[in-house]
């Protein structure tokens, strides 16, 4: 796999609770990380491109580094940003001002000196007012060149640090653009969302804990496979309302479902050992309502009999208990052992495609008059419901407009009978079909 995307990457890199996230999201234009006053908020790589006097960059927030970290969810975080910093063509390593030189800031610019071979930037934040710019001067005893104070929040010497980010990017590569498939993994808490991203990836790209809701963010990921380009999110596990008392939960929930809404496909991970749950049937409705394409995958299979029987069983008990999703194929993966993962990517593409399809308005007419004539819609009152005129409205997903004498005639027993025949023609695998109807007479 390679990355799909050329551009330079800049990682911002920093102790816990010095306000990386919010300069991200000052630099982004956007609340696109979450930020909170609890330490240790971000723990995966965030990735969102910026563009600054006509020169594009990939930028990287990462998770509050402890170099000292050797287990735990702090160690997991350190390897991460290892591996952030190892990309990157520019590192900006954010400092308290307000705090001053700490003895953690002395021991991660050790690291960096030691790891990083890109130019590093200190950026002293907190500076707020430009009487507090005297703050930033004990910092370049670290040794870095390049000291450039903000702040975050006020947006005081953004433009200033964006400046020397530029100046000091190598120039970028120019390749032919290729629309990426954006695939969102969603699911409840501890279903394997953050395993199966990491097999899909083929690396340890994302935070990975027994702990549930370990991943809080919407976590985007460019990347290439097969010569496709796909941006893979890794999202928050989805609990009942009920069960989300924490504000930071809140908008862990809020992410994942705005990812869901902004993606091609949306890769439903199921606990095959568990079964399908009442959440289970939430999220794939919302998935349904959000208009993505859908994939429906039973993980943790390894733990699971082997042998087709116990695959169709658990299919029946998927189509009866998320009847809502019936066009969404059913897929066995283990995420854990990597069983059957690279199985998916294909159905992503078939899933893909069959969202953006579209049917000829000749070839719909042809199809909505056939499937008439074959068997007529119930009268309503006294009259017959006269279909007119078919066209294809809009695709992501597929919307068809039809025009009717009296739409209040179609009943949905009727709807679900005419989705059913464009599937069988058409196909749209795992993707939504909508249908509009409008009263219209014959023209």
């Amino acid at each position: 796999m390679k990355a799909a995307t050329s551009l330079p990457v800049v990682t911002i890199v920093g102790r816990p609770n010095v306000g990386k996230s919010t300069l991200f999201n000052r630099l982004v234009g956007g609340r696109r990380a979450i930020v909170h006053d609890e330490p240790g908020v971000t723990r995966d790589r965030l990735y969102a491109t910026v563009e600054w006097k006509g020169r594009a960059f990939t930028l990287g927030d990462t998770g509050g580094l402890e170099p000292g970290a050797e287990s735990g969810l702090a160690a997991q975080v350190l390897t991460q940003v290892r591996q952030a910093v190892q990309e990157a063509a520019l590192v900006i390593f954010v400092v308290d001002a307000r705090e001053g030189l700490t003895p953690l800031d002395e021991e991660i610019a050790r690291l960096l000196r030691h790891d990083v071979h890109a130019r590093i930037v200190v950026a002293p934040n907190k500076v707020d007012r430009p009487s507090h710019e005297t703050l930033a001067s004990e910092f370049f005893r670290m040794g870095f060149e390049e000291v450039c104070p903000v702040s975050a929040e006020h947006g005081l010497g953004v433009a200033e640090l964006c400046d020397v980010i530029v100046e000091a990017l190598p120039p970028a590569e120019v390749v032919p653009e290729q629309k990426a498939i954006r695939v969102a993994v969603v699911g409840r808490p501890n279903v394997g969302k953050s395993s199966l991203v990491n097999g899909l990836l083929g690396q340890e790209r994302v935070i990975v804990s027994e702990q549930p809701g370990t991943t809080r963010d919407a976590i985007d990921t460019p990347f290439t496979y097969n010569d496709t380009p796909y941006i893979l999110i890794d999202t928050a596990g989805l609990r009942s309302r009920s069960k989300v008392q924490q504000p930071l939960e809140r908008f862990s929930v809020v992410r994942a479902l705005k990812a869901i809404e902004r993606s091609d496909v949306a890769v439903i991970l199921l606990d095959a050992k568990e079964g399908i749950t009442d959440q289970d049937a939430k999220i794939a409705a919302f998935v349904q309502d959000a208009g993505c394409g859908a994939i429906l995958v039973a993980n943790k299979w390894d733990l699971m009999p082997s042998g087709v029987d116990a695959r169709q069983q658990f299919t029946l008990q998927v189509r009866e208990r998320l009847r809502h999703l019936d066009y969404a194929p059913v897929a066995f993966v283990s995420a854990l052992t990597g069983s059957d993962v690279p199985t998916l990517f294909p159905l992503v593409q078939t899933v893909a495609q069959s969202r953006s399809h579209r049917v000829p308005t000749p070839q719909l007419n042809e199809l909505i008059g056939d499937a008439v004539q074959k068997y007529p819609p119930p009268a309503h009152g006294k009259r017959p419901v006269r279909f007119h005129y078919a066209t294809q409205a809009a695709s992501l997903p597929p919307t068809f407009l039809l025009f009717v004498s009296d739409p209040r005639g179609v009943r949905v027993a009727y709807r679900r009978y005419l989705v059913n025949q464009l599937r069988a023609a058409y196909g749209f695998v795992g993707a939504p079909i909508r249908l509009v109807l409008k009263g219209k007479r014959a023209q």
